[in-house]
């Protein structure tokens, strides 16, 4: 493939770093000394009190949620995307909270905050917002009004890493925040991912979560001491405080996670670059380039029909398959999840017609790859070749 999604993600460097450890004596692999390292580094960057090395972004939400039903055990409604990746929604489903879809702004493909705020009811117990495809999708009245009403913020940043907010990290504004590191993201510990917060007892519970309940991946003394005096008839290394999983990571996955910390603020400044200039080549008149694009970290290249048009967007998917352009329909998570069989025994009807601008995405909309090391001359032919696309 000439254009990937994504290309030279994880430097000579980097496995460098990985083998450095390997030839220690006896070195620890699993979660250990390294990943608590990559903790504290990566709350340093967001501005976060606390963060909590995971194995994946989909193990994010899944703690994430957890969390919302130890604070929530009645259940309740959780305002989500219908354009995101599917781990989202259904962590939701996994842990008895009903999804309630919000459609999106087009010019950030994140929840319209003004249709967040219509869907607020009192059955709402957390708004999950989607920062897609590295855009911010934060307003002040959003954040003012879920603060004012007590709705906790949940953030998802898996694709928008150095993503900002009146000059403030997103993740670092919300209740909790969830990353990912996949291969293709920003950065990568190959698979991983990280829960943060500035909640104490959140942070708590999450170290607990990820390693199978067990209360003494407590780090703080009097949640211990908590346990210990309601259960001494239990084995104090094997007390198990909620149903957790196991979902650490090990310190190879931190090794590479401070490796590429390292270079991450320059590549999201790349990424914009390229993005810019991206917008500026591709055809208006054919292509949205309206986008909202202050505070972005461009992930990847959105390749959206101002108006639907069969035609065009068979041409430009022959366009790109012939010049070997890697590109994803849909967008982010594949389109509108509510056409999903997943989705299906939770539904009524023709639901996903109610959501009209993530409709037109799922049928009209791509996203293709920008990454650091993608030249500008590489971006004009990639435009070159979405511009010939005949309507």
């Amino acid at each position: 493939m000439k254009f990937p999604l994504m290309r030279n993600n994880i430097s000579r460097e980097d496995l460098d770093a990985m083998i450095e450890l390997l030839r220690e004596d006896d070195p620890i692999l699993t979660n250990g000394p390294r990943v608590r390292d990559f903790e504290a580094a990566w709350s340093q960057w967001l501005g976060v009190k606390h963060s909590v090395f995971v194995s994946s972004g989909t193990a994010a939400n899944l703690l994430t949620m957890a969390a919302l039903r130890i604070k929530h055990p009645e259940g309740g409604e959780v305002l989500v995307p219908p354009l995101t990746w599917i781990s989202d929604i259904v962590s939701v489903l996994q842990h008895g909270f009903s999804p309630v879809f919000v459609d999106i702004d087009p010019r950030t493909l994140s929840m319209d905050p003004q249709k967040i705020l219509a869907a607020v009811t009192d059955r709402t117990r957390a708004v999950f917002l989607t920062h897609a495809q590295g855009f911010n999708g934060l307003t002040e009245e959003l954040i003012k009004e879920l603060t004012d009403r007590d709705i906790p913020l949940i953030e998802d940043v898996c694709e928008s890493h150095g993503a900002t907010h009146q000059g403030q990290r997103v993740g670092s504004i919300g209740w909790i925040s969830n990353f990912s590191f996949y291969y293709a993201h920003h950065m990568s510990t190959i698979e991983g991912g990280m829960v943060c917060t500035n909640d104490p007892e959140v942070y708590q519970q999450i170290r607990m979560l990820r390693s199978h309940g067990m209360v003494r991946e407590a780090n703080d003394a009097r949640t211990k001491e908590h346990y210990l005096q309601q259960y001494p008839d239990l084995n104090s290394d094997f007390i198990f405080a909620y149903p957790g999983y196991n979902l650490r990571n090990t310190e190879l996955g931190a090794i590479l996670g401070l490796s590429q910390l390292e270079r991450l603020d320059q590549n999201v400044e790349r990424r914009t670059e390229n993005f810019f200039h991206f917008l500026k080549r591709i055809d208006s008149s054919k292509f949205r380039t309206d986008f909202k694009v202050d505070g972005s970290s461009n992930y990847a290249f959105n390749v959206v029909l101002r108006d639907p048009d069969d035609q065009l967007v068979a041409s430009v998917m022959e366009k790109m398959r012939g010049a070997e352009i890697e590109f994803r329909r849909g967008s982010a998570g594949g389109g509108n999840q509510l056409r999903q069989p997943y989705l299906k025994p939770h539904l009524k009807g023709q639901h996903h017609q109610d959501f009209p601008e993530t409709e037109h995405i799922h049928f009209y909309g791509f996203y293709i790859g920008n990454f650091p090391d993608l030249s500008l001359s590489e971006i004009d032919e990639i435009c070159e070749v979405l511009n010939s696309a005949a309507s």
